[in-house]
């Protein structure tokens, strides 16, 4: 008899009861086109000599493969990098709040253009708009995806085929090779660089204006330092001389925090409140950083600018929806009562959780690490670490924090990377966990593990798995 003919059928195996558990949670079609794929992948290999495998390992293959298959793709994780707003994990978690407005809004119709006193269309801007204002002092504002594409449609509208004066020292460049240079090019724009990288003055400046001028420009170095022999312009001079040419002077922030973020010890950030103040007329600053919102790009300033930058057609294709807006909203609603603000906002109370707190969450979970790293040729201690910002935002500076370093009792071929690999593959629904190799170590910084989710961290301990 052909072996091929004692395969089972595709109705049989769907017939199965692990099958259909999968065919109920997930529909018949997916259960299905996964069933053909093992059977023809069976085919397959036993023509190359490969023995009938029983009918118990053919349902194990499917439901291996439905689950892989119907797995999110944006999974939760432990963030225990040390970075605490951390690009490739998502940046600022949100807070409470937040996440109730944005389920709010994405459950029911809401008033997004829509102007319920009067009846009449809205502007989605209104939504934020006032907060904004309040918060910065600005006399209008717009919001788009994020701040890259804030920069771009202001430089756009207001720079077009012009010229826009910028110190050589702030030609930063951010992740995924995003560069000054390259966005006002793309935006229509002709930069002039002004000054040394390190030095720049108001002479070089004054002196590179033109008739062909449409802005100067002072973009923050969010993300890297320049020390020692230097110099920039301080913006209530670029203001001046902006304004005695009659032309705008742009900041452009990148990071951006509404707060004074010394106020909790950490160090000072600049803020749009006291760029507006220095006499910027647009500021431009992210949503998902440091001021612990969703991704978006803020745009803050004079309301005849504002007025023209929303009017470009670009605007519609960079405006934000609805569940973005309903959660900026809420977040920004937090900083109206600043005093509380290092409780409320998620990123703000990671930034300031104190060490000792860290340490003692380090001394409760030991155990659990321990139990789960037993039998591995490796010791697990608490360390002090030092954490950082992240996300291009206070780039030298470092915070004091605690966690788990996992070392190799010897030099046993790539036990910590099997580790590191097991935390981060740890089966839906469990949260795979994110750590750092550093030094000969796999550490585990503790500082982005609120209290609430230590139970769900034990568990994830417990269900670790290292392949020998």
């Amino acid at each position: 008899m052909n072996p091929l003919s004692q395969l089972p059928s595709v109705d049989r195996l769907l017939s199965a009861a692990p099958l259909a558990a999968l065919v109920d949670l997930h529909g018949r079609a997916v259960v299905t086109a996964m069933v053909r794929d093992v059977l023809a992948a069976t085919r397959a290999a036993m023509k190359d000599g490969a023995p009938l495998p029983d009918e118990a390992g053919l349902l194990e293959k499917v439901g291996a493969g439905v689950t892989a298959k119907m797995r999110p793709g944006l999974r939760p994780v432990f963030n225990l990098t040390g970075t605490v707003l951390h690009t490739n994990l998502g940046r600022a978690p949100l807070p409470e709040e937040a996440v109730q407005a944005l389920i709010a809004a994405a459950r029911s119709p809401c008033a997004l253009e829509y102007d319920i006193d009067s009846g009449g269309r809205g502007d989605r801007d209104d939504i934020v708009n006032e907060l904004l204002c309040e918060l910065t002092g600005a006399e209008a504002a717009t919001v788009v995806n994020n701040n890259a594409a804030a920069v771009f449609l202001l430089l756009n509208t207001l720079a077009q085929k012009q010229q826009v004066i910028v110190s050589r020292g702030e030609l930063i460049e951010i992740g995924g090779a995003f560069r000054v240079p390259d966005i006002m090019s793309r935006a229509g724009a002709k930069l002039v660089e002004v000054g040394t990288t390190n030095r720049t003055h108001l002479k070089d400046f004054a002196e590179n204006i033109t008739p062909r001028t449409a802005m100067l420009m002072k973009v923050h170095a969010s993300n890297y330092a320049i020390s020692g022999f230097t110099h920039a312009v301080p913006e209530a001079e670029l203001a001046a001389l902006a304004h005695q040419h009659d032309l705008p002077f742009v900041v452009d922030l990148g990071s951006g925090t509404l707060a004074d973020l010394a106020a909790w010890g950490l160090p000072h950030e600049p803020t749009p409140a006291e760029a507006i103040a220095a006499g910027a007329d647009l500021v431009t600053f992210s949503g998902d950083k440091l001021l612990g919102g969703p991704q978006a790009g803020l745009l803050v300033g004079r309301k005849d600018l504002i007025a023209r930058i929303k009017k470009n057609p670009l605007k519609r294709c960079l405006r934000v929806g609805k569940l973005t807006l309903a959660a900026l909203e809420a977040v920004l609603a937090l900083y109206r009562d600043p005093d509380r603000l290092h409780l409320r906002v998620t990123a703000v109370r990671q930034l300031t959780r104190p060490e000792a707190a860290i340490r003692a969450a380090a001394e409760r979970l030991l155990p659990a690490l321990q139990n789960a790293l037993a039998g591995l040729p490796v010791t697990a201690e608490i360390v002090a670490l030092k954490s950082q910002i992240g996300s291009g935002s206070l780039p030298v500076d470092r915070l004091p924090s605690a966690g788990f370093a996992i070392r190799p009792q010897a030099r046993r071929g790539g036990v910590l990377n099997r580790i590191e690999a097991a935390l981060r593959g740890i089966a839906h629904p469990l949260r795979p966990v994110i750590g750092r190799i550093e030094d000969g170590a796999l550490r585990l910084d503790l500082r982005c593990l609120d209290e609430g989710d230590e139970a769900a961290f034990a568990a994830t301990l417990a269900a670790l798995v290292v392949k020998p």
